[in-house]
């Protein structure tokens, strides 16, 4: 092993120098016996802040927020085969926002897994298809090196979960030591063809779209493929779900692809050229009977500029200069506050609200879901800030990842807009931001329903249904309290029937450091 200085530490405590010495310097935790060493060796080694989830979901969403927002992977600490599979929707979530996580899951002592133990089960098989890397560290001499390689690999573009898997008597039998950091490997720069192949198609003419995800939705990315725009007349657009967006006054402002099937078809209606840069190709989330899984005309070619996993920010320089673009200036929002909304509370008037109101720098969690449709368009002209969304489509990542979030960034105010239904798959987290004193305001969209699910029915062809099959889709019955969950967790909140209400709330948490919440009654 490749390591500093010889120990007198036994491996739980190498690996936690180790992703240190490396840069990960957060994990979020949900331990049990086989993770007890490690535990006391986070108690041991300054400079690795913990933070206790009390669901493996809220602590495997919580390293997702982090480092969409720190730009560097934090860890989880979870406990054997259930406890990584009760945090897998979210590392389901990371893999497809392409996050670092380095995730490190107890296991049993080697020499006890034999016995097939209550909690035994095959650790790296459920880990696979949600990680990038899979490991199992075989002896304490070799776990230190495990985990620089761990880090490596949730670093090398562009970015995944790295799972690493540690068995007892590798944390508690003597390590040989700190291993030095691997360095993960650059974003590939592209090559000259994808450039040519991209200025060609954009020189016809002809109706073009330039489809935006990953890096190029920051505010360089975001401007030079605006003056690409410019001169070329094409469209910009970003993905329906994007890891990170940068908004508002200043940048350039970019709408997503529908994520209806006929609303999408209508927004590409006509294109010939459809240039990725980061991005893939657009497909419905569903399938449903009678409609295309492909959003694309049928006649429309894709131009490939860069992979995910390549530099679509140096991508985008190249294709600018190439097609003379430098001077032409971009389209950029200018600062429009309307006043904030009056009357009933509904997604459209919180996102005036949320336009007015929302502070400088703002970083907004997006699980709205169905409401988040609506929102989106009336914030474009608010102060700048950052929009996070769920890209995996498994729902319960709004508040851990706001909590990752708040941590990475304790300087910038957070705001969650949570749905309710998707709110109780990790509601723990509220106990975490009061811990924490997190500076998260959450709105919580209380329509009382799996709304989403509601339209999804008649999407999908299954009409003439009763009230066993809605009953499914609806919430009621006792109606969730927000209010009292909150305040049993240590969050004060309060509840809205009015916009005014809600404008109420949001200055009252706006303005307050810690965790507030607010329920939208719609």
């Amino acid at each position: 092993m490749d390591g500093v200085g010889q120990s007198g530490m036994n491996g739980a405590e190498c690996l936690v120098r180790t992703l240190v010495g490396g840069g990960v310097d957060v994990c979020f935790a949900n331990p049990g016996t086989s993770e007890m060493h490690f535990v006391a060796a986070l108690d041991r080694v300054e400079g690795m802040r913990c933070v206790l989830a009390l669901f493996e979901g809220v602590a495997t969403g919580a390293a997702d927020g982090y480092a969409r927002m720190a730009g560097k992977p934090a860890a989880t600490l979870l406990h054997l085969g259930p406890g990584l599979a009760n945090g897998l929707a979210n590392l389901h979530n990371a893999m497809k926002a392409s996050t670092p996580v380095v995730n490190i899951v107890g296991d049993h002592a080697t020499w006890h897994r034999a016995y097939d133990a209550p909690l035994t089960s095959d650790i790296e098989a459920a880990a696979r298809p949600f990680s990038a890397w899979v490991r199992t560290s075989p002896s304490a001499q070799a776990v230190a090196a495990d985990g620089a390689a761990a880090i490596a690999a949730a670093r090398t573009p562009p970015g995944g979960v790295a799972t690493l898997i540690l068995p007892g008597d590798t944390a508690w039998e003597m390590g040989n030591g700190v291993a030095r950091p691997q360095p993960a490997p650059e974003r590939a720069r592209i090559g000259s063809n994808a450039v040519a192949g991209a200025a060609a198609a954009l020189r016809t003419g002809e109706p073009a779209l330039i489809l935006l995800t990953g890096p190029a939705l920051g505010q360089r990315g975001l401007e030079l493929a605006g003056r690409i725009a410019r001169k070329t007349g094409a469209r910009i657009c970003a993905q329906t779900f994007n890891a990170r967006m940068e908004r508002g006054a200043g940048r350039v402002a970019v709408d997503r692809i529908p994520y209806p099937v006929d609303a999408a078809l209508e927004s590409l209606r006509g294109l010939r050229h459809i240039i990725l840069a980061g991005s893939k190709q657009p497909v419905a989330f569903f399938a449903y009977p009678g409609k295309p899984s492909l959003l694309a005309p049928p006649d429309a070619r894709f131009h490939l500029l860069a992979r995910p996993e390549e530099d679509v920010v140096h991508a985008l320089e190249w294709l600018a200069d190439e097609l003379d673009a430098g001077a032409s200036e971009p389209e950029v929002t200018q600062l429009a506050l309307p006043s904030p909304a009056t009357g009933a509370v509904t997604a459209t008037a919180i996102g005036q609200s949320l336009c007015a109101l929302l502070p400088d720098n703002a970083i907004v969690v997006d699980e709205g879901v169905t409401a988040s449709r609506n929102y989106f368009l009336p914030t474009r002209t608010a102060r700048p800030h950052d929009w996070l969304q769920n890209m995996g489509g498994s729902i319960g990542i709004g508040p851990p990842m706001a909590v990752g979030a708040a941590i990475a960034c304790p300087d910038r105010k957070v705001v969650a807009l949570q749905a309710d239904g998707s709110f109780m798959y990790t509601v723990q987290a509220l106990w975490t931001q009061a811990r924490e004193s997190l500076d998260i305001t959450t709105v919580v969209l209380a329509n009382r329903a799996y709304a989403i699910l509601r339209h999804e029915l008649a999407n999908v062809g299954a009409a003439n249904v009763g009230r066993k099959a809605l009953d499914m889709l609806d919430l009621g019955r006792p109606d969730i309290d927000w209010v009292s969950l909150a305040r049993g967790m240590g969050v004060p909140g309060v509840r809205a029937e009015t916009m005014d209400q809600v404008n109420r709330g949001l200055d009252q948490g706006l303005a307050t450091p810690g965790p507030f919440l607010i329920e939208a009654v719609m």
